[in-house]
């Protein structure tokens, strides 16, 4: 059994429960921990958890192939998890050869945006011209009121220029960032736990989750948003860690050589520029000018990266980190988000913005030359930026008072348990057609339901659970990480609860649950310490856990693919009312 598992525990480097006085052996109960007397290094920078010897005992691995196997593990664990994921998502990846849900809107969209730096009004009947005729069709010219911004339709327009104007084309790039965000979260997941199995544990829940695939194989833009944000925790992950390095190298050491916590140091330490930090930014802008959801991220993120300056400088020995943080380290924190951010958000408009004002340019392009003119203190702002502020108001408007009816609109308190995923495609062929066995005896059933996987979602619901717990009673910040990204992708949502939204809009905190469940596996594998009895049983729960889960993934496949399957088969996967 591997020690990778246990990096869950909070508690590695600290003095032994039995050995601490009873006062502090009965506060545990309500979430006191004692703080560590060990060299304040290696609790700024944890080291990462080794593979145990006696793993490579039992499987007949020498030292020396070893110690080389853990060091490729590093990456080639998370390499391998992408590879399957990739595969998976790149098979087939034109069907259903059809114009999918709101792909009516995007994939149209990005066309027109890449070709003239703004959405046009396009006929009813051009998805039809452009399935027949393999997207060579004219773009017309007349703009069209969108609700979205455009980094996520750039995105997919980029596949379009690359592949063409069909459904390989406006998938490629959504699937593309879908591999590569299985990739951010085995790595992110190895930083956070310290530990390289459990993040590619965390990789591989989100490679079988059903609606992380679905959202990879269709040109929607909450999966570009999804990996926007996943990439800027993860920058913010790196700056926490650069930042900690730099105040644990400027500590004194003591005569055993472990680094000592010094006030004066942690609170006038400056650690620079940070360019993670600023690269969170610009990726937070990115996913602002994806859809503007990404702006709770921003807040959410933002806050709890100087949380961990305050709590990076605490460790140090700082006696005032709060002070100390509010001079060294707010205001450079501030810039290198919020700003870069709103540039970047502005700077993603530059299509639009460079559009003609004679009427014929963007969507309200004109306006602050028509409608717009007037008024005391217009001289102070350039056109473009009036204009562009009246769209915004217009999309908000829109935005908040949209509640016309859909079949498959949800309400967020009935995500977490996958209550009402969304049917982006069906058809019944007949047998011996488009896949439909000759033998069916009745009708098939062909769909793509954006449905995460069952077992996966049922078992995320726990684990925030227990995330709420680490984080609240056991002081555990990695708990504290996943549950403000989580709360910033789903909490948002209950306060719009009556307008019309989607079950498909939880794919962007999907990778935080997928975290959240590696964390609860860790600890039912078992922590530092335990008997092998101990691990051998919590390993065995943890296993048959995630093959169930991995089985579920396959057992939904067809509806997840547009796979035809006789109807019999595919009610048998209704397991819910609302799912149909």
């Amino acid at each position: 059994m591997t020690s990778t598992a246990s990096s869950t525990d909070t508690r590695q480097g600290q003095t032994s429960h039995d050995q601490r006085p009873p006062w502090q052996q009965r506060l545990r109960r309500f979430g006191h921990s004692a703080r560590a007397g060990s060299d304040v290094r290696a609790r700024l920078v944890p080291p990462y958890a080794a593979p145990s010897p006696r793993l490579w005992q039992v499987l007949g691995v020498g030292p020396v192939l070893a110690e080389r196997l853990g060091r490729w593990s590093d990456w080639g664990g998370p390499l391998l998890v992408t590879l399957v994921a990739g595969v998976m998502r790149f098979w087939n990846l034109g069907s259903p050869k059809a114009v999918i849900f709101d792909e009516t809107y995007y994939a149209k969209d990005a066309w027109a945006l890449v070709h003239r730096g703004f959405e046009v009004d396009w006929a009813k009947n051009a998805n039809d011209l452009i399935l027949a005729k393999n997207g060579q069709v004219p773009i017309p010219t007349d703009a069209a009121y969108v609700v979205h911004p455009p980094v996520g339709k750039y995105v997919i327009g980029l596949g379009e220029l690359m592949f063409g104007f069909d459904p390989f084309g406006w998938r490629f790039m959504t699937a593309l960032l879908g591999t590569l965000s299985v990739l951010m979260l085995c790595r992110i997941g190895r930083r956070l736990f310290r530990s390289t199995f459990l993040g590619c544990l965390a990789g591989a829940l989100m490679a079988v989750d059903g609606l992380h695939f679905v959202m990879s194989r269709t040109a929607l833009l909450d999966g570009v948003l999804m990996f926007f944000v996943l990439a800027a925790f993860g920058a913010l992950l790196v700056d926490r860690d650069r930042a900690r390095e730099r105040l644990a190298a400027a500590l004194p050491t003591g005569e055993d050589g472990g680094a000592r916590p010094d006030a004066a140091v942690a609170e006038g330490a400056r650690l620079g520029w940070r360019p993670w930090r600023w690269t969170a930014g610009l990726l937070l802008g990115l996913a602002l000018g994806t859809k503007w959801n990404g702006l709770y991220f921003l807040a959410v993120f933002g806050l709890m990266a100087v949380a961990w300056d305050v709590a990076g400088r605490r460790v140090a020995g700082a006696g005032r980190p709060y002070v100390a943080v509010l001079k060294r380290d707010l205001g450079l924190a501030f810039l290198s988000t919020v700003p870069v951010a709103i540039v970047t958000y502005l700077v993603s408009w530059t299509g639009w913005i460079l559009s003609s004002t004679d009427g014929s340019g963007g969507y309200f392009r004109n306006w602050a030359a028509t409608d717009g003119r007037g008024g005391g203190w217009t001289w102070l702002f350039p056109d473009w930026l009036r204009s562009l502020w009246h769209y915004e108001h217009e999309v908000y408007e829109f935005h908040v008072g949209l509640s016309s009816p859909h079949t498959y609109m949800s309400n967020p308190w009935s995500w977490i348990v996958d209550g009402r995923p969304v049917s982006y495609f069906y058809e019944s062929p007949s047998p011996g057609a488009d896949g439909c066995p000759a033998d069916a005896g009745e009708k098939c059933a062909r769909e793509v339901l954006a449905i995460g996987t069952p077992l996966l979602w049922w078992v995320a619901g726990f684990a925030v659970l227990y995330v709420l717990w680490r984080w609240l009673l056991r002081r555990d910040w990695r708990a504290g990480a996943i549950v403000c990204a989580v709360a910033a992708g789903y909490l948002p949502w209950f306060l719009y609860q009556e307008r019309t939204i989607f079950f498909f809009y939880a794919v962007v905190f999907l990778p935080f649950l997928c975290l959240a469940v590696a964390m609860l596996l860790g600890a039912i594998v078992g922590p530092p310490g335990s008997s092998d009895t101990r691990r051998v049983a919590g390993a065995t729960g943890a296993g048959v856990l995630v093959l169930l889960i991995a089985w579920n993934f396959i057992y939904f496949w067809p509806l997840y693919t547009g796979t035809a399957i006789p109807i019999d088969q595919w009610r048998s996967r209704m397991w819910l009312d609302t799912w149909v």
